[in-house]
C-alpha cells in the first residue's frame, strides 16, 4: 500500500539552510531520562524515531557547560571529546535511516540546579534559583556573557564533529537565553537589558556565533517561546513574542516556535487541552519568515497534520510525545496504514519518567525505552517458539496488550473476559472528564486484534478454575485487574479504618457501577494521582455539593510528575469544589466523616451524603488462588502467570508493559530476557571542563573523515 494522496504534502523534503529533510515529520527536542549516562541507551531510541520515518530526529536538552547541570534528571552534555564519541552513537544511528541529526544545546540559567557540578548558577539579573533550593542565581557581568558565547560555539563546534546537521539555540521553556528576552528576569540597564532590542542582544548572537562555528555544513534552528503565558509582563504572542520574530525572522535556518512559561504549558496533558492547541499562540510565526517553521501540538491525525502545512500554518509536523507513542507514525501514514497508528492519549506518563529521573515510558508504546536494554523493537517481535496455546483471562490493558503480542508472534491465543464489553478499566475511567483520549488505549488493541487470525476473543465469559483447566492450555495468562479497597488503607494511612457497612461510603467501582449518589459528597483521596480529582469534578459536574479532602499539602500530588497538578487543582477550584487538605481519614459514621490535621493531630468534622474512597487497590487474584489450590504441583497443568494490576496495581502504562512483557519473554532463554545496563565508562583522556574554560575556540576540522568517524565507531 501507498501513501494516500490527500497525505503527500506530509512528504515533500523540505530544505533547512544547508541541509534537507526528506520529507515534513520533524520530532522535536523531547526528554528521554536517559541522558548522558545513558548514551547507548538514547542512540537506539532516537535511531528507531528514523526507522519510523521521521525526517529530522531531535535529542533531548544537552548542556553547552557544567554551569548548566540538572542532575540527577537525565541530560545531555557536550562538554568535552568524551561526549563528541556518545553523540556520535545518536548521529550515526538517525543517519542509518536518512533522517537529519537535531541536537538541542542547552543552558538553563537560574532554571539548572548545579547539585552535581556544585557552580554558581548564572542569571540575566541577582534572582532566586528556579528551582527551590537555598540560594539564588548571580546576574552574569561581561566576562560571564562572553564566556557563555564562547560555550555556545565550543558546544556547536563539537555538535558538528559527533555529525549533526542541526545545531539549536535554545530560547524557549524559561531557560538562559529565555530569561534575557522576558522583562520578569531581565532588569539589566546594560546593552543587555531594558529595551526589548538589547534584551534580544545575546540571541541574535548566539545565532551568529553559532552560524560561524558550524559553518555551512549545519543549519541553525532557534527553538523560542513566543508566549510565556505571564501575561503583559512578560513575553505575549500578541506582543514582545511576535515583535522578537519580526527581529530576527531571517536569521536562523529555522523556527521552533511553542509557549512556555513552564513544560507543562507546552507540553499540555489531553485532560486539559485539545490537538492542535499551540496554534492560538504560534500560528503567526509563519507569515513573519520565509525560514521554515515547527511547532508542536499533540498531533495524531494525519488529516489535521496535512491541513497544518496546506494552511500555512508551519512547514513541519513538530511532535514529541506523539513520537513517542508511536515511532512509525510517518511511515504508517506513508504505507497506507493509518488505521494501525498507535495515537498518543496525553496522558504525559512520558513527562513522569523524566521528572522522576529514570527512563521513557509510554502507556500506548511499551517498547520505548526497552530499544537497547531488551532489544524490543516496537513493530517487530520474534517469532513464536513453540506450538504452546496461551488463555489470557482478562481483557483490560495488561489482557489486550498480552494477547495482541502473543498473536503476532504467532501463537494461539484465547482471550476471554467477564464483562460483556471489553477494555477493563480504560473503558471506565475514560469515562472521566478530560480522559475521553485514554480510550484509545483500547481501541488501537482491538483494532490491531482484528488482525489476528490466530486470537479468539470471549467477552461474557467468566471463568472459575475448573473452566481454565478443561481448555486444556499450555500457559494460563491472568490479567483479572484490581478492586478498590474499602478499607480505608492509603498511601498515609497503613492500618485498616473501621467503617460501618454503609451504601452511603462508596469506591470509585461503585461510582462506575451506577451506585447512588446523595450529596453533600465527601471524595477521600490518599492515592494522589488523577482519580480522586476526576471523579471530585465528575460529581460536581453532576450537579453535587463536592469537598476533596486529602493528607498532602495538595490535591492529585503525583500529577506534579505528569506536568498537571496547577491544573488539576486550578480545575477542581474553578468549578466550585470544596479542599481541605493536609487532613488523614480517621473514622466515617452515620453521615459524619473524622479527619485529623496531618501536622497538629486536630480533629475535624465534615458532614456527608456520600463518601468516596480513594485510597489503595487490591489485585482481584480469586482466580490465581482457586488454580494454584486445584493444581498444586503436578506436570501436566498449565503455566499460571498474573501480569499487570492482577499481580501488583499500577498505572495503565505499568500494566500494558507487564502484558507486552510476558508475551515478548514466553519460550525465550532466561538470560534474554535480562535487561541491559549500561556502565560508566573511563576516560579517553579528554581535559577535564575546568581545564577548557580559558582555551581557545578549537579549529574546526573536515566534516566527518571517515578516520575520525570510524574512531568514534568503534569506541
Amino acid at each position: 500500500m501507498r501513501c494516500n494522496p490527500r497525505y503527500e504534502i506530509l512528504f515533500e523534503p523540505v530544505r533547512i539552510g544547508p541541509v534537507t529533510a526528506p520529507n515534513r515529520f520533524y520530532q522535536t527536542p523531547h526528554a528521554t531520562g536517559m541522558g548522558h549516562q545513558k548514551p547507548q541507551s538514547g542512540a537506539a531510541l532516537r535511531g528507531i524515531k528514523a526507522e519510523g520515518g521521521w525526517g529530522v530526529v531531535s535529542t533531548e536538552y544537552c548542556s553547552i557547560h557544567p554551569s548548566s547541570d540538572d542532575s540527577p534528571f537525565g541530560f545531555l552534555t557536550l562538554w568535552d571529546e568524551d561526549d563528541v564519541r556518545d553523540l556520535a552513537r545518536t548521529a550515526d544511528a538517525i543517519h542509518a535511516h536518512g533522517s537529519l541529526a537535531a541536537v538541542e544545546l542547552w543552558h538553563g540559567g537560574a532554571h539548572t540546579n548545579n547539585r552535581l557540578t556544585r557552580e554558581q548558577l548564572l542569571a540575566p539579573s541577582a534572582q532566586p534559583a528556579k528551582f527551590v533550593q537555598p540560594g539564588g542565581a548571580r546576574a552574569m557581568d561581561r566576562q560571564d556573557i562572553n564566556d557563555f558565547r564562547r560555550w555556545q560555539r565550543q558546544a556547536a563546534i563539537r555538535a558538528r564533529r559527533a555529525g549533526f546537521d542541526i545545531v539549536y539555540c535554545y530560547a524557549g521553556h524559561d531557560y538562559l537565553p529565555f530569561q534575557f528576552l522576558s522583562r520578569r528576569t531581565n532588569r539589566r540597564t546594560d546593552e543587555y537589558g531594558g529595551t526589548l532590542e538589547n534584551r534580544v542582544r545575546l540571541l541574535r548572537e548566539m545565532i551568529e556565533d553559532t552560524k560561524e562555528a558550524v559553518g555551512d555544513s549545519c543549519a541553525v534552528a532557534v527553538r523560542l517561546a513566543v508566549d510565556e503565558l505571564h501575561g503583559p509582563h512578560g513575553i505575549t504572542h500578541e506582543g514582545e513574542g511576535r515583535d522578537v520574530v519580526e527581529m530576527l525572522a531571517e536569521v536562523p535556518d529555522l523556527w521552533d516556535v511553542n509557549i512556555a512559561g513552564s513544560l507543562g504549558n507546552d507540553s499540555k496533558s489531553s485532560r486539559f487541552s485539545s490537538e492542535g492547541f499551540q496554534e492560538d499562540y504560534v500560528g503567526f510565526v509563519k507569515r513573519l519568515t520565509t525560514k521554515p517553521v515547527v511547532s508542536v501540538g499533540r498531533f495524531t491525525s494525519p488529516d489535521t497534520m496535512a491541513d497544518q502545512i496546506r494552511r500555512g500554518v508551519q512547514d513541519f509536523i513538530g511532535a514529541a510525545r506523539p513520537s513517542i507513542a508511536d515511532p512509525f507514525l510517518p511511515k504508517k501514514v506513508f504505507e497506507g496504514r493509518e488505521d494501525e497508528i498507535r495515537e498518543c492519549i496525553g496522558c504525559n506518563i512520558c513527562r513522569a519518567a523524566n521528572n522522576e529521573s529514570v527512563p521513557l515510558r509510554c502507556t500506548q508504546n511499551p517498547t520505548v525505552g526497552e530499544e537497547w536494554r531488551r532489544g524490543w523493537h516496537p513493530e517487530q517481535v520474534d517469532a513464536k517458539r513453540s506450538e504452546a496455546r496461551v488463555l489470557v483471562v482478562g481483557a483490560g490493558p495488561a489482557g489486550l496488550e498480552c494477547a495482541l503480542t502473543l498473536g503476532r508472534r504467532g501463537y494461539g491465543v484465547m482471550l476471554a473476559e467477564a464483562a460483556n464489553t471489553l477494555g477493563g478499566r480504560v473503558s471506565r475511567e475514560a469515562t472521566l472528564p478530560g480522559l475521553g483520549a485514554w480510550a484509545r488505549v483500547r481501541d488501537h488493541r482491538l483494532h490491531m486484534l482484528t488482525k489476528q487470525a490466530r486470537v479468539e476473543i470471549y467477552p461474557g465469559s467468566r471463568l472459575g478454575a475448573e473452566d481454565v483447566l478443561s481448555l486444556g492450555v499450555d500457559h494460563v495468562v491472568l490479567a483479572t485487574g484490581s478492586s478498590w479497597r474499602r478499607d480505608g488503607v492509603g498511601a498515609s494511612i497503613e492500618m485498616p479504618v473501621d467503617f460501618p457497612a454503609s451504601p452511603s461510603i462508596l469506591t470509585p467501582d461503585d461510582i462506575f457501577a451506577g451506585a447512588a449518589v446523595i450529596g453533600p459528597v465527601l471524595v477521600y483521596d490518599d492515592e494522589h494521582y488523577f482519580m480522586g480529582g476526576a471523579l471530585a469534578e465528575k460529581l460536581r459536574l453532576a450537579g453535587h455539593k463536592v469537598t476533596i479532602v486529602t493528607p498532602l499539602p495538595v490535591v492529585s500530588s503525583w500529577t506534579q510528575m505528569t506536568d498537571e497538578q496547577f491544573f488539576v487543582q486550578k480545575q477542581l477550584m474553578e468549578v466550585g469544589i470544596d479542599l481541605l487538605l493536609s487532613h488523614s481519614l480517621t473514622s466515617a459514621t452515620d453521615g459524619i466523616a473524622e479527619f485529623a490535621c496531618a501536622y497538629t493531630g486536630r480533629v475535624t468534622w465534615r458532614e456527608f451524603g456520600t463518601l468516596v474512597l480513594v485510597t489503595g487497590r487490591i489485585a482481584d487474584q480469586a482466580l490465581f488462588d482457586a488454580l494454584c489450590a486445584t493444581t498444586g504441583s503436578g506436570e501436566s497443568f498449565p503455566s499460571i502467570t498474573r501480569i499487570g494490576d492482577c499481580l501488583a496495581p499500577s498505572s495503565i502504562a505499568d500494566a500494558v508493559h507487564s502484558g507486552h512483557k510476558f508475551a515478548r519473554c514466553l519460550d525465550q532463554p532466561t538470560e534474554a530476557t535480562m535487561p541491559l545496563r549500561e556502565r560508566p565508562f573511563y576516560s579517553t583522556g579528554a581535559k577535564p571542563w575546568n581545564a577548557l574554560q580559558h582555551v581557545a575556540d578549537p579549529v574546526v576540522p573536515s566534516a566527518k573523515s571517515a578516520a575520525s568517524r570510524s574512531a568514534l565507531g568503534n569506541s
